[in-house]
């Protein structure tokens, strides 16, 4: 008995040589191959090919060898867990108590491998996934903010829908799908060559009709699968929409509950609950609509395979029964003959059974691939030239239209030096706010060329200011940074602007943009101004949620701080005139009138 079993040890340690070679061999020309000339491959290469050049780095090629092996030592494995099924059945068929501690001894030796195996496989895999996942995360959120992307993307045709979920779960589902599906295709052909061999060598003729068909039991396990394969490639197709609208119509439905969270006082107050409810239950509806189509498709689809699989189970018996009652092979011949029937089966329905994760994975190339094109359509439309220079505003033939092509600027020429500063006024609609979108490069639908203090020496204050995540220090210095030695200077600029009640708040990190009212944030922004002392800066009516007196006293403190620094204004009210030395007049039409007046705050 022992002898038999290290002969067939042997033979099967050759068969997952041979196996190992043309597997590694056949799926490096295939790879090459989807790289080439499938849509799959471009798709993938794109998201992962500068991850995994030799080029970059050497390492994620190393680490994925290491789970190659690690997948054929696990298949090597199986083998020989087959070889040991067939001795310790038969042992037991023969009485053979000596052969049954023998062979009890030797599965706890590959128990013992096999679970260290399955540990360090883990390991490795997990370390793997999580350093692909970092470095492509901070690939698509570099590649999102690159060239003002993930502001202009909304003025293309088709904007890219919910690009959080893509940089956060989609990249997950990539890297965890593409590391799972390589590794399941290299075990599933590598096990489809060995353990053919083995059946091979346990397979008999088969008398069928009076036609007796040579090692029957491997073409019925192959011809029995291909067909059914063929069948579920059919069933499954729809699953691959199905996943796409899935994850895009949840991502529609999340959106919305943060939006609400978002914008819960200003629903409060319109009392527009039954209205938030109806987009939220609709939103909900399509969402479950779809999640029913996948259940009915998945019904279709995973009771085929299990139909499949079950059936599959009693041919082996069926084929090896006649040999066994005549006594022409043994029972642990029958238990190896099931177990490597199993094998080849499983290996040939590897991309039927797992027709529905490939599904998955194709809905997730399609959304990240998806993100990066938007995003580099986005940087490809047209922007205004902005030049920097140290101190000036130059705007050059400067046109400006609504995306519906009409005309709200025409041919803007005008000059500002040091210290002076320019106030925009017009009826609403008339395009004031485009300007200054314009002028910071953001607005594609402009033309012309500007010259203005550039990077930090711009500042731009909003009607409703941006507050960002973190402490109320990292609020004030935004876009820069500060340290404890600023804490003065922020101190200062708070009482500056009178928020003096917050000088003590620096390390408080809340939701700002909750606490603090619309004009304690207008004045915030003002205290930025101060901290950050930039070249220019563009108000666009950010003094809106203040009284007139207030208003007067902040422009002055930027007048009497920042005398140097160029001013952009946007605002209706007439009390701003007096700190202003241009004004320019928008009708909305094209036409403007540039006046040049002396300010009364010097």
């Amino acid at each position: 008995m022992e002898m038999d079993w290290s002969k067939a040890l042997q033979e099967s340690l050759g068969w997952l040589a041979i196996a190992s070679l043309i597997t590694i061999v056949a799926f490096a020309a295939a790879g090459a191959a989807a790289v080439k000339f499938t849509r799959w491959g471009s798709q993938f290469w794109q998201i992962a090919g500068p991850y995994l050049s030799p080029k970059r780095s050497w390492r994620p090629l190393l680490a994925f060898t290491l789970l190659l092996v690690l997948t054929l030592f696990s298949v090597r494995m199986n083998v020989l867990f087959s070889f040991w099924y067939n001795g310790f059945y038969s042992a037991l068929q023969g009485l053979d108590q000596k052969a049954f501690w023998y062979f009890l001894g030797i599965f706890s030796v590959l128990a013992t491998i096999h679970v260290l195996r399955a540990l360090f496989t883990y390991y490795v895999t997990q370390a793997f996934n999580i350093h692909w996942r970092v470095w492509l995360n901070d690939r698509l959120t570099a590649d999102w903010m690159k060239g003002d992307a993930y502001y202009r993307g909304q003025f293309l045709a088709e904007p890219v829908d919910n690009p959080d979920q893509r940089i956060e779960l989609d990249v997950n589902s990539f890297v965890n799908g593409s590391v799972s599906l390589a590794l399941g295709a290299v075990s599933a052909l590598v096990s489809l060559v060995a353990f053919t061999g083995i059946l091979w060598g346990l397979s008999a003729p088969f008398e069928l009709g009076g036609v007796e068909i040579p090692r029957a039991m491997v073409f019925a396990v192959y011809i029995y699968v291909i067909v059914a394969t063929w069948i579920a490639f059919r069933l499954g197709r729809p699953l691959i929409r199905l996943n796409f609208l899935n994850e895009k119509l949840t991502a529609n439905f999340r959106y919305a509950l943060m939006r609400l969270r978002e914008y819960a006082e200003n629903v409060a107050f319109y009392q527009g609950t039954a209205i938030e409810r109806g987009t939220l239950l609709g939103r909900f509806s399509a969402l479950i609509g779809n999640v029913w189509a996948l259940v009915y498709r998945t019904l279709k689809f995973d009771g085929f395979n299990l139909a499949v699989s079950q059936v599959a189970v009693i041919f082996p018996f069926i084929l090896q029964a006649p040999r066994f009652f005549s006594g022409a092979i043994k029972l642990g011949d029958v238990m190896q003959t099931s177990q490597a029937f199993g094998q080849v089966q499983d290996s040939l329905s590897f991309f039927r059974s797992s027709y529905d994760t490939f599904a998955q994975y194709r809905a997730t190339l399609d959304r990240l691939t998806g993100f990066l094109d938007a995003n580099e359509d986005a940087r490809e439309l047209p922007r205004v030239i902005t030049q920097d220079a140290a101190d000036s505003l130059r705007i050059e033939g400067m046109d400006v239209l609504r995306p519906d092509g009409h005309r709200l600027l025409a041919d803007l020429n005008l000059a500002l030096q040091p210290g002076q500063a320019l106030l925009i006024r017009g009826p609403s609609g008339s395009g004031k706010t485009t300007l200054l979108r314009s002028l910071a490069g953001l607005w594609p639908y402009a033309e012309g060329k500007v010259q203005r203090p550039g990077g930090h020496q711009a500042l731009f204050l909003s009607q409703r200011p941006y507050l960002p995540l973190g402490d109320l220090r990292t609020a004030i210095a935004y876009p820069n940074t500060s340290t404890p030695a600023d804490d003065e200077r922020l101190k200062q600029a708070l009482r500056r602007v009178n928020l003096a009640h917050l000088a003590e708040h620096l390390d408080l990190s809340q939701d700002w943009t909750r606490i603090l009212s619309i004009g304690e944030q207008q004045r915030l922004a003002f205290a930025r101004v101060l901290f950050n002392q930039p070249r220019i800066v563009f108000l666009d009516e950010s003094t809106s949620a203040m009284d007139e007196g207030l208003e007067h006293a902040l422009y002055s403190l930027l007048r009497e701080e920042l005398g140097d620094t160029l001013l952009v204004s946007v605002g209706h009210r007439a009390t701003l005139t007096q700190f202003h030395t241009h004004r320019l007049e928008v009708d909305g039409q094209g036409g403007w009138s540039l006046l040049e007046q002396q300010p009364a705050m010097a």
